[in-house]
């Protein structure tokens, strides 16, 4: 099961920071595309920021988690995108990569020993 996890984090993070790039470098299919749903270049860019971003986090153990929303948030908003620009297949399929970066965010939060998690309450006022 770890090596599945593996794949999974490696395929999103790769998937996002190619996206991302994409949107960084202005190609001519990113920019037609999200201009004709009415984004502007900067926004573009900022997104494709973004998407990197959330690419690398996923990498390191302490940011998998955050960089795990960055990908799903940006993977859902390209999804809406694309149901908007009328590509119903390529939406349906475009899904399944919100639906690995959610495991990615279950399992980090499973696995989280973070203290900012823990509710018990013996722990209140202790700095």
């Amino acid at each position: 099961m770890k090596i599945v996890n593996i794949l999974i984090i490696a395929i999103i993070a790769l998937l996002s920071i190619a996206a991302g790039l994409a949107k960084v470098m202005q190609t001519q299919q990113e920019m037609e595309f999200l201009q004709g749903v009415g984004l502007s270049s900067v926004l573009i860019v900022a997104f494709g920021l973004v998407q990197i971003s959330g690419g690398v986090l996923l990498v390191p153990r302490k940011t998998r988690m955050l960089g795990a929303v960055l990908a799903a948030s940006a993977l859902f908003v390209s999804t809406v995108l694309i149901f908007v620009g009328g590509n119903l297949l390529f939406g349906l399929v475009s899904i399944l990569p919100i639906a690995l970066a959610c495991t990615i965010i279950y399992q980090s939060a499973r696995f989280t020993d973070n203290k900012s998690f823990n509710t018990d309450a013996s722990d209140a006022g202790t700095g």
